[in-house]
């Protein structure tokens, strides 16, 4: 009877014993939730060390340092064009031909019109020697009265007169001369040569084409010196007040993205190129649709052009590639960096606050010396060591409370 009485006890404790085990876990896992609930979890990054670099972004074109169109001065049919696209010339060097029979036929009227104009004055100069000889016997007549006054005073009018005559056909020679001298330059006109050292980028009129002179300059071929090329960078009136000359710039073309091309601003253009249509320089009879079209156009944005140039050897820029350019404001190296999230304020002169997180695996605000910031990286100074954590946010709540009793809890950092 004892026996059975005592099985009985010891089934009810081992049942008050289950009982309290299942309490106890409960309570332990009622205690993780809510410990999750509460404690906040944050994502962080690292403080490392790092190169930082604050630039402005600019699209740029490259161009020869020296592009030339070379036009004609002389109007008719190119009768030949002596290069091709990519020849290399040399200044002097004949690019083209023009009919030059017009302007040879100038030089011949010219070259007549001054021959005879200089057989007048030789003729002039005999007759001036006649009436000096004359004037001459006259006067030793005169003395003896053999000869009246008048013939005296006609021998003398002969030999000034003659003498004027001369002083004339010596300004006739003179402009002869002048007429001569266009009518060669007219005829060497003709012949298309190059004013520079380069290479032919473009041919634009073609052998047998008639050109006009008259109103332009019609341009025969285009030339470029591309051993340097020139790039001419668009930098927008929010950044431009940070740029001067003489700041470092590299740029990279979309050919070859990893490559990087370095080389120093020299100059920034003082005007937009928007200046040369300023309708305060249009004629009173446009005036009032330049100045809709002002107003139209004055949200439109700004760009100013900075130039530089670089070295081009092996030829691979290119006239009119697009350079995307970065001009350095800054740089630092091996600094200590954060991401410029991680920031919570800054004052502006160095100084901002961030949250850390500290070994408890709780975040406290902190005062740091920040320097260089490229909106992606800032650099830090001080209050901060490698290898600390800062917060950049914290995980929102929806990840916190997913996971169930036993479930994977989110990670503290990365």
């Amino acid at each position: 009877m004892n026996e059975r009485r005592n099985t009985v006890l010891r089934k009810r404790l081992l049942a008050a014993l289950l009982a309290l085990l299942l309490l106890a876990g409960g309570g332990w896992l009622a205690r993780e939730d809510l410990f999750a609930a509460t404690t906040p979890s944050y994502i962080t990054a690292t403080v490392a060390t790092g190169d930082i670099e604050r630039t402005v972004l600019a699209t740029g074109t490259l161009k020869p340092v020296k592009l030339v169109a070379v036009g004609a001065q002389a109007s008719g049919r190119i009768t030949a064009v002596k290069v091709k696209l990519g020849d290399e010339v040399k200044a002097g060097d004949l690019l083209a031909e023009i009919d030059s029979t017009t302007q040879q036929n100038d030089l011949r009227t010219a070259q007549a019109t001054l021959a005879k104009v200089r057989a007048e004055r030789a003729e002039k100069e005999a007759t001036l020697a006649l009436n000096v000889k004359t004037l001459e016997r006259q006067s030793k007549l005169l003395e003896t009265r053999a000869v009246s006054r008048s013939d005296f005073d006609t021998a003398t009018a002969d030999v000034d007169v003659t003498r004027a005559q001369i002083k004339a056909l010596d300004a006739d020679i003179a402009a002869g001369e002048v007429s001569v001298s266009t009518a060669e330059a007219n005829l060497g006109y003709t012949r298309i040569t190059a004013p520079i050292d380069g290479t032919v980028l473009a041919i634009v009129s073609q052998e047998g084409q008639t050109v006009n002179a008259t109103q332009s300059a019609p341009t025969i071929v285009v030339l470029g010196q591309l051993d340097t090329m020139t790039v001419r960078a668009e930098i927008s009136e929010a950044d431009i007040v940070h740029v001067v000359p003489g700041q470092p710039v590299y740029f990279t073309i979309l050919g070859e993205p990893e490559k990087r091309y370095d080389a120093t601003l020299a100059s920034i253009e003082p005007a937009p190129e928007s200046v040369r249509s300023d309708s305060s320089f249009s004629t009173s009879t446009t005036s009032t649709s330049s100045s809709s079209s002002s107003s139209s156009s004055s949200s439109e944005a700004i760009y100013y052009n900075g130039i530089f140039n670089v070295p081009n050897p092996d030829g691979k820029l290119r006239t009119y590639m697009t350079a995307e350019v970065h001009i350095v404001l800054g740089s630092a190296h091996d600094v200590l960096t954060i991401p410029s999230s991680a920031l919570l304020s800054s004052d502006g002169e160095g100084n901002a606050r961030v949250r850390v997180i500290g070994e408890d695996g709780r975040a406290s605000e902190r005062t740091i010396g920040i320097g260089l910031d490229d909106k992606m990286k800032v650099e830090v100074r001080s209050g901060l060591t490698k290898g600390e954590r800062v917060v950049l946010r914290e995980a929102s709540a929806s990840t916190t409370t997913s996971s169930g009793p036993g479930g994977p809890r989110p990670p503290m950092g990365f």
